[in-house]
């Protein structure tokens, strides 16, 4: 088979599609890697409160894109294992602030190297910095115009 047509991928198919392709097989890897915990993509919530201690469900919600109840949900599942708390905020009761573990604090810097290690098993290498800047900033774009909209 030939390497530009891998997995239907080709020249003309949407930038989108090659992302999300990047973004499923580097899930399918890490999900091989810590398959004892059965986090799938909720990992990306401890690694979102380990990086913002004390942040709210909301802040979850705006960054990415899901509804409360499904951040709800998953926060719950998280807290059951043990990778995060909740605490009340003393400034709005009603309110939570989030943070991680000691258990998710073990996770979160185990997590990071072997997700490194699929970068270089793949090869993105230092030399991609900017192309990261770059695919960080059309993100940062997208989620600007879903809000502005």
């Amino acid at each position: 088979m030939e390497e530009e047509c891998y997995q239907a991928i080709k020249d003309y198919s949407p930038f989108i599609a090659w992302i999300h392709n990047i973004s499923l097989n580097q899930q399918k890897y890490m999900k091989t890697k810590f398959r004892e915990l059965d986090l799938g993509h909720d990992v990306r919530y401890i690694m979102f409160i380990y990086d913002n201690p004390g942040c709210s469900q909301e802040d979850l919600v705006n960054m990415f894109g899901q509804s409360k109840g499904n951040i709800a949900k998953a926060l719950r599942k998280l807290e059951d294992k043990g990778f995060i708390q909740r605490d009340v905020n003393p400034q709005n009761r009603r309110k939570y602030m989030l943070n991680t573990t000691e258990k998710g604090n073990n996770l979160v810097p185990e997590f990071r190297r072997v997700s490194k290690q699929w970068e270089q098993e793949v090869g993105i290498t230092e030399a991609d910095i900017e192309l990261k800047r770059r695919i960080r900033q059309i993100a940062i774009n997208g989620m600007k115009l879903i809000e502005d909209n």
